[in-house]
């Protein structure tokens, strides 16, 4: 079994819209996330996305849309010299009560059955608490919370402190380089 980091999508590699990412015109990449995942492609972990997009299930984007959207945002990565091994995402809106979303851990689970992924070992890396609260519901070594997207914000909500301690990063490059620090 092998370990994995777990990233979310909107907020850590690419802009939050308000407005949901809807089309590729919508897709804004964080320039240092794919430097980031570039200086980590060569690490021993797994790198795979995780990620809540209600916008399927509120009726404003299809299914096929959503997941064109993930494969051109992973072959941009790759383009840039960084991988992704898997995309798992929860296509739900949240009144659906699904098991996949954030932050409930099943997205995470499903990874970790399909890709023979030790979780005891894994990373989560998000910019929002339901991201942490799922890598922690999943069992994850530790949950990490990012300053680009919503991470500011969220950081900053009361219900943070219930969740402490946790580390928060300004940048995917710095959680990725304190992953690196303590691995293994």
């Amino acid at each position: 079994m092998e370990p994995a980091v777990f990233l979310d999508r909107d907020g850590v590699i690419i802009e939050n819209r308000d407005d949901y990412v809807r089309s590729w015109s919508d897709v804004e990449f964080f320039p240092a996330a794919l430097a980031a995942l570039q200086s980590f492609s060569s690490s021993p972990y797994r790198i795979i996305l995780v990620t809540n997009q209600s916008a399927v299930g509120r009726g404003l984007i299809t299914l096929a849309q959503a997941e064109r959207l993930n494969r051109r945002i992973t072959a941009a990565v790759k383009a840039s010299g960084g991988r992704v091994d898997g995309t798992f995402m929860c296509p739900h809106a949240p009144q659906a009560n699904c098991n996949c979303r954030k932050p409930r851990p099943g997205l995470l689970l499903q990874a970790a059955e399909a890709l023979n992924l030790d979780l005891s070992r894994s990373f989560m890396i998000g910019d929002a608490l339901s991201d942490l609260q799922a890598g922690r519901a999943a069992g994850v070594r530790e949950a990490m919370l990012v300053r680009t997207g919503r991470g500011i914000r969220q950081a900053g909500l009361p219900e943070a402190t219930l969740l402490q301690p946790f580390r928060v990063f300004d940048s995917l490059a710095e959680a990725l380089d304190h992953i690196s620090s303590h691995s293994e």
